[in-house]
């Protein structure tokens, strides 16, 4: 996105609402990683797919974008 012609940059991570058959869909970049149940399930996703754990920070809003509620709600 660009925006008076500085580049805007979205975060990486998106946790998706939670579904309607439980858990959230968890996407790095245009990649679905999988689907978390719990906040350890999206540190879980993100280390399986490279990221270092130390630097995982759930509260980052440059890391993840929390859609539908934060890192407390699953239901």
């Amino acid at each position: 996105m660009v925006e008076s012609g500085t580049v805007t940059k979205h975060p990486p991570v998106h946790v998706c609402p939670p579904a309607s058959l439980g858990g959230r869909p968890v996407t790095l970049g245009d990649v679905a990683l999988g689907v978390a149940y719990s906040a350890a399930d999206v540190v879980d996703l993100l280390r399986q797919a490279g990221l270092d754990e130390t630097r995982i920070a759930l509260d980052d809003p440059q890391l993840i974008e929390w859609q539908g509620g934060g890192p407390d709600v699953w239901e």
